[in-house]
């Protein structure tokens, strides 16, 4: 493991190491890469008594617990001294009251005077469609051993689903905004849930979760003004970032070459979720009827089945137009998507590994370069050993003692 701190760098360097990602996932080779962000197997959901798929009820502010109840065992953690599968208000992509669901699970440890520090978990790519929410599944082998380490060492851990992921709406993939405000409004509710928790809190995420960490870390002060929250810092691994340059370059002039399976995956969840977020400028208009196919699929199906319906796909072959035939859409992706670089008030841990082919290594190395030149308070650490999955495990020599630092 290498680490880089601290280096001055130049706002071109983002500039080329966003070109360098775009080639990366040009020329990426298509074998099969590992994957542990879904559960290890396609299984039913088991609600825990809180089925929230079509909740009507009251919503309230952000923040606000709406239900609480134990989370049946099949689906909690080895570490986890008690678990809780919550209901919480919270804001959509649109800026309207919504709903999410979370687990909390409470270390085995005695609480501390004051009560259990917080980590914020925002989970990884596991599909749009309600059978995909992470609450009522077991975790992946990997996510397992990760959140069983946080847990061994005294933390409690709140993780939300994101909203429309077992709650009313499509989940808004990658969205910013939604981001955000799931998990800080995750950790709002659980305060109220009578439960040993501190006000101290800290936000770590893995892939689709690094991304929302970060969006989370960025907003984390002003959305939880007057909560009496003590936000901390976050960890990010395997960081999805200045992805919305190279969507906006998709269409059928795209270069006819299969991506790894898992960027076609992800290719299909980002249109699902911007389609759904901006009906107004009519994504779905300017796919084929196979581009729609693969989208209509990617509304519902969870990680695992997606990539088998995308494997050996060529994404130009989903697009009868140009993105850039959308007018306005440059402007539209990167207020979905986009990752802030600037504006962090506390300290940041972005870990990556060299051999990631399914969020490749230039996204968020032009992420940090960004956020250097913007005076960001960020550390880089790369693992040249390590693929996607492989980087959350490995990160932990150097996560751990970064999140005991600034959780004292």
């Amino acid at each position: 493991m290498s680490r880089i701190l601290l280096p001055r760098v130049a706002r071109s360097c983002a500039t080329v190491a966003i070109a360098v990602l775009a080639a990366t996932g040009l020329t990426a080779p298509t074998a099969p890469t590992a994957r542990a962000d879904e559960p290890a197997a396609s299984v039913a959901p088991v609600w825990s008594g809180l089925d929230a798929r079509d909740y009507r009820g009251p919503v309230g502010a952000p923040g606000t617990l709406l239900q609480k109840t134990p989370l049946d065992p099949t689906v909690s953690l080895p570490q986890a001294d008690s678990a809780y599968r919550v209901l919480y208000a919270t804001t959509d992509v649109h800026g309207k009251p919504a709903v999410s669901t979370g687990a909390i699970f409470l270390p085995k440890r005695p609480a501390p005077k004051g009560g259990h520090p917080v980590i914020a978990w925002a989970h990884g790519t596991t599909g749009l469609g309600d059978d995909c929410t992470p609450s009522a599944l077991p975790r992946s082998d990997r996510d397992q051993a990760y959140l069983d380490h946080w847990l061994s060492r005294g933390y409690a851990i709140v993780a939300t689903d994101y909203a429309g992921l077992g709650t009313p709406g499509l989940m808004s993939y990658l969205s910013s905004k939604v981001a955000a405000h799931s998990i800080v409004d995750s950790v709002k509710a659980a305060t109220h849930a009578g439960l040993p928790l501190s006000k101290r809190w800290a936000i770590v995420g893995q892939s689709q979760g690094a991304g929302a960490a970060l969006n989370g870390a960025r907003w984390a002060t002003a959305l939880s003004k007057g909560s009496g929250l003590d936000y901390r810092g976050v960890v990010a691994t395997g960081t999805p970032a200045n992805i919305e340059h190279i969507v906006w370059q998709a269409g059928p002039g795209f270069p006819p070459v299969a991506l790894p399976t898992g960027l076609n995956v992800y290719a299909s969840y980002i249109w699902a979720g911007f389609a759904d977020a901006r009906p107004d400028l009519k994504p779905m208009s300017i796919l084929t009827a196979e581009g729609r196919r693969i989208v209509k699929q990617a509304q519902v199906r969870c990680y695992p089945e997606m990539r088998i319906a995308v494997d050996g796909a060529k994404v130009r072959d989903w697009f009868a137009e140009p993105v850039t035939s959308i007018p306005g859409v440059q402007r539209a992706l990167v207020e979905y998507m986009s990752t802030p670089y600037s504006g962090y008030d506390r300290p940041i841990f972005l870990g990556q590994g060299l051999k990631d082919m399914d969020v490749p290594a230039p996204s968020a190395l032009s992420l940090y370069a960004q956020m250097r030149a913007a005076g960001q308070p960020v550390d880089l650490h790369v693992y040249p050993t390590q693929d996607h999955s492989g980087t959350v495990l490995a990160s932990m020599k150097d996560s751990t003692p970064f999140l005991a630092r600034i959780m004292r």
